[in-house]
């Protein structure tokens, strides 16, 4: 039986001094979810590359970005309309920052600059009520701790859509959008060293040391990825 990939959507790279230390985004997540060859691929939107059809996939993660969804880019709004096509397929889909804000965006929310500004570091996260009955693929506890790094935010969520959780600086920072789907602001792929590379690159006020790693974003990351390669194999 051939099991079907799990697609990682790259928005561009990183800066070339970020890249140069830690890699690209689909490093990460590989590193992060120890993901085999066989078990994904790597999209590039934003080089051309053609986005799979939904049906040939067993899930999708749609990575972070130094762009901003506001700009509109051709490839940002080709993969929003693909994101459309992906929710009617019902995929699995788990958009994280940028993959989150453009979740958002395609399906009718609105995204723009935090009016609190950047949020950046390591976080505090709060599960709202919500959260405790949703169908996340790990139960998150009340509070947990995330890396963070962005400066625009989903300011508003799709209608319909339901937050499970917030930080003291977004109100947004999980989305559930249909059984199959939700997006995250914060970075569980990431590691102290991911994010010291990239507020290096910024020249923002580097991240505090935290210890232990953040837990709780990458059990989550894993376990959606688990989750569905267990259920492509029991089809």
């Amino acid at each position: 039986m051939t099991t079907l990939p799990v697609a990682i959507i790259q928005f561009e790279t990183p800066p070339a001094n970020v890249m140069s230390q830690v890699g690209e985004q689909h490093h990460w997540f590989i590193a992060a979810t120890g993901l085999q060859p066989h078990e994904y691929l790597v999209i590039r939107p934003d080089l051309g590359e053609t986005l799979p059809d939904p049906a040939s996939l067993s899930a999708a993660i749609l990575s972070g970005s130094w762009a901003m969804v506001t700009d509109h880019a051709e490839w940002s709004e080709r993969s929003a309309a693909w994101i459309r096509s992906a929710m009617d397929h019902q995929l699995p889909l788990l958009g994280v920052c940028y993959g989150h804000q453009l979740m958002a965006y395609a399906l009718g929310g609105k995204v723009g600059d935090n009016p609190r500004g950047w949020e950046g570091g390591a976080q505090q996260i709060t599960r709202r009520a919500e959260c405790a009955g949703d169908m996340l693929p790990c139960a998150l506890p009340e509070t947990f701790t995330a890396w963070l790094s962005h400066q625009q935010s989903v300011l508003q969520p799709p209608a319909g859509a339901q937050v499970l959780a917030s930080s003291a600086m977004d109100p947004c920072q999980i989305i559930r959008y249909s059984p199959q789907a939700f997006s995250v602001q914060f970075h569980p792929e990431f590691t102290a060293t991911i994010m010291a590379a990239g507020q290096h690159s910024s020249q923002r006020p580097l991240a505090s040391e935290v210890s232990p790693e953040p837990v709780w974003p990458l059990r989550l990351l894993q376990a959606f990825c688990q989750q569905h390669r267990d259920a492509e194999r029991q089809a």
